[in-house]
């Protein structure tokens, strides 16, 4: 129920450099970023309002985006019809304000979670696509059981230790607005490694993973669910991008 500021995560930081731009589709929307000449991410429609060749096959010089059909120069700004969105790089993610598709009061920064020090972190970062909306990979992710239940391979001796209760958050055996769990990831045979983790769900399309207790304490893991737009059977699609810090 938190708002988000019409942003959403568009992929990893380190996709977006070099020559080419990164293009994606958010909610039907093409998008298109690079990074300008001050290494500063920007972002735009990605259909050149000249004759609407698809800015994704076009490079990128010197900070400016030329497409690749008439040579017209992007930089960043307002051109010819062609109008920025806000981007913003958080150091492992990229993120695109589309205000036109969100619908909600715009925030001028995305809502990043707390992480770790970048300087003493590793950060991976993966996207897959399946065929849902964002609100069923939230609920995927919220649920305490489903690792359990569903990757008996990979997690075992789940205990849920705490729930939210009502919007305080405040009764007896609460833990706020938290999901706390105890459990063992298996590594090797029976040899397992046992944490306590806390999801939260800080706003309406991300949910993170904190270890609070045992190996790793501290460490993130960030699922973020974009809405691509229906694929060729009309199925609605989002993209899923992890990252673990």
């Amino acid at each position: 129920a938190r708002p988000s500021g019409n942003w959403y995560v568009v992929g990893a930081s380190r996709d977006v450099g070099g020559d080419r731009p990164l293009a994606r589709t958010v909610a039907g929307q093409e998008v298109v970023l690079w990074r300008d000449a001050g290494g500063r991410p920007v972002a735009g429609p990605g259909i050149c309002p000249h004759l609407g060749a698809p800015l994704r096959d076009s490079p990128v010089r010197c900070g400016t985006l030329v497409c690749h059909w008439h040579g017209l120069a992007l930089d960043g700004g307002p051109f010819a019809g062609w109008e920025p969105f806000p981007a913003y790089d958080d150091g492992v993610l990229l993120w695109v304000r589309l205000d036109a598709v969100g619908g909600e009061p715009p925030l001028r920064a995305p809502v990043v979670p707390r992480r770790p020090d970048p300087a003493r972190a590793l950060t991976a970062v993966y996207t897959g696509v399946g065929v849902c909306e964002p609100e069923d990979v939230v609920a995927n992710r919220l649920d305490p059981w489903h690792g359990a239940w569903f990757h008996p391979y990979s997690f075992v001796d789940l205990t849920v230790a705490g729930a939210p209760d009502g919007p305080d958050g405040d009764a007896e055996g609460s833990t706020g607005d938290g999901f706390t769990v105890d459990v063992s990831f298996k590594v090797a045979g029976r040899l397992v490694v046992p944490v306590r983790a806390v999801f939260t769900a800080p706003e309406p399309r991300t949910v993170v993973m904190r270890i609070t207790e045992g190996e790793g304490t501290g460490s993130v893991v960030e699922s973020h669910a974009t809405p691509l737009g229906p694929d060729d059977r009309g199925r609605p699609r989002t993209a899923v991008v992890e990252a673990v810090v």
